[in-house]
């Protein structure tokens, strides 16, 4: 069989989901309140579903008033029965698999559940549906006459207590249909590898000989690839190695401080770009038009969406509304309820929507403080742990710091700038950050994934700040007193930049 017979017969299966997604497209609230009620159907007869009376519930309002909003230290006690071997406990069917996470507060790792029907009816279908969008859109693509180069997480998939946990893309390759195995590279022994050098100079070696016409992955690990495969071959651009290449599907962070290195590595002026947005939790919008900086939301996979205004945001206290309420241009944080087993959960993202009809959002950030430019997810609570111990094993204390981002470029890897005021300084600066380094490697494990060999991110740069640079600085800015506080992570370089320049 030949490579363009399986391009028509895989299009013409593809774009007969249009039709279906059309549907939520008309009825967006008719699917997403029918899909509640289903969900809570389907696991009234859990512990939990018993617990919270699921079985009088008859209608969002019903929903709202028993089932509280909820972020993982409140449901990890179940979940950990689960990784032991109960079932039956927040949703019906065994679930086998975690995808393991950056952690919280209290934990280094979050394991996620995650259902046979969230692997079928949510990260499989989203993976078809991203590549029916595109062929919709592009009725000339040729995907399938190659293969689509797929780029996942560090960590292969682990077995404890008959339960199986890992990076959500390794659980997705475990679970691929043949023929979508069929098409991509590299072979899954190999996307499955957990050493890191090892699996790239692997994935290398495998595809630079084949037909690749897209690629999938997070554009920071992406990025260090592509390089890595001109340095192998001796080519200018990745064009010369892979001629056909028209697509990157990609997510995970934001893509916009890569946006030029890319179009030096591919330069080809009808490349597309087209933007996803999952995690562990679920698959939730994809970029459904051409040269687009929005993402339609996914409303028929089995995942039911409240928002909450962020102006008014109060963690599990927070009141919720509905799809039905929401306004374009407000900043919400995003709350879901799915079919893997989550109830009302806070997954710590924010966005905006740009359009309502159909809906269609941006991803604005999360609902802390944080850093994820290389899908590091690094959160305040993370920088707090890891200064305190820096501090305690240096004899020093910090007065204020903020922290961002060294992107990354053709000739260096990415970092994180650190500038810090100390009220008594270190003796040693650099063993100061040897040890920041260490302590944010112990308390997230997504830093301590890309600080692995210095791969994609370099040890963090600190500077010590003179005396009064922060107090100088916020007094110019006429924020001094009050409310106004000093900026901590950011995922961008301006405050770091003006910082500098006192």
């Amino acid at each position: 069989m030949t490579f363009p017979f399986i391009n028509s017969i895989i299009s013409w299966f593809l774009k007969k989901r249009k039709h279906q997604v059309e549907l939520f497209l008309k009825y967006p609230i008719d699917v997403q309140n029918e899909l509640l009620l289903k969900l809570i159907n389907a696991a009234k007869n859990t512990e939990f579903g018993k617990q919270q009376n699921f079985a009088s519930i008859k209608s969002y309002e019903d929903f709202v008033s028993r089932v509280p909003i909820q972020r993982y230290e409140s449901i990890e006690p179940l979940i950990e029965r689960c990784r032991k071997g109960e079932q039956n406990l927040f949703w019906p069917t065994p679930i086998r698999w975690f995808a393991k996470s950056s952690g919280t507060t209290n934990a280094k790792s979050k394991f996620i559940p995650v259902s046979d029907e969230a692997i079928e009816g949510c990260h499989m279908k989203a993976g078809k549906d991203m590549l029916c969008l595109y062929i919709n859109n592009n009725e000339n693509a040729k995907l399938f006459t190659g293969k689509g180069l797929r780029l996942g997480g560090s960590s292969a998939v682990y077995e404890d207590n008959n339960s199986y946990f890992g990076d959500l893309s390794a659980i997705i390759i475990e679970n691929m249909p043949f023929w979508a195995d069929f098409s991509s590279a590299p072979r899954q022994e190999t996307a499955l590898m957990s050493e890191w050098e090892t699996k790239m100079e692997a994935i290398i070696n495998e595809t630079i000989h084949e037909n690749i016409t897209s690629l999938v992955g997070v554009p920071s690990w992406m990025l260090v690839l592509l390089n890595k495969v001109l340095e192998k071959t001796g080519k200018d651009n990745i064009l010369e190695v892979w001629p056909n290449l028209e697509v990157y599907f990609h997510g995970g962070i934001n893509f916009n401080p890569y946006r030029e290195q890319y179009k030096k590595l591919i330069p080809k002026d009808d490349f597309k770009y087209y933007e996803t947005y999952n995690a562990s939790e679920g698959f939730f919008a994809i970029q459904d038009r051409n040269n687009s900086d929005e993402m339609l939301l996914m409303l028929d996979y089995g995942i039911f969406y409240e928002f909450i205004p962020m102006d008014q945001y109060d963690g599990e206290s927070s009141k919720a509304i509905p799809l039905s309420e929401v306004k374009k241009g407000v900043n919400y944080a995003v709350v879901i309820t799915s079919n893997g087993g989550l109830w009302r959960y806070l997954i710590g993202d924010t966005v905006k929507f740009t359009s309502t009809k159909p809906y269609r959002i941006k991803i604005t950030g999360r609902t802390k403080h944080y850093i994820n430019v290389f899908g590091e997810e690094l959160i305040i609570e993370n920088a707090e742990e890891a200064l305190k111990a820096a501090s305690n094993k240096t004899n020093s204390e910090v007065k204020e710091y903020t922290v961002g981002p060294i992107f990354m470029n053709d000739k260096e890897n990415g970092a994180h700038e650190w500038i810090i005021e100390f009220e008594k300084p270190p003796k040693n600066l650099a063993f100061f950050t040897e040890m920041l380094d260490n302590s944010l490697k112990n308390c997230n494990s997504d830093y301590e994934a890309k600080r692995y060999n210095n791969m994609t991110l370099a040890m963090p740069k600190v500077h010590q700040a003179r005396k009064g640079l922060f107090y100088d600085w916020m007094k110019a800015k006429g924020k001094l007193g009050g409310q106004h506080k000093v900026p901590r992570l950011s995922n961008e370089r301006s405050f770091i930049d003006e910082l500098l320049k006192l």
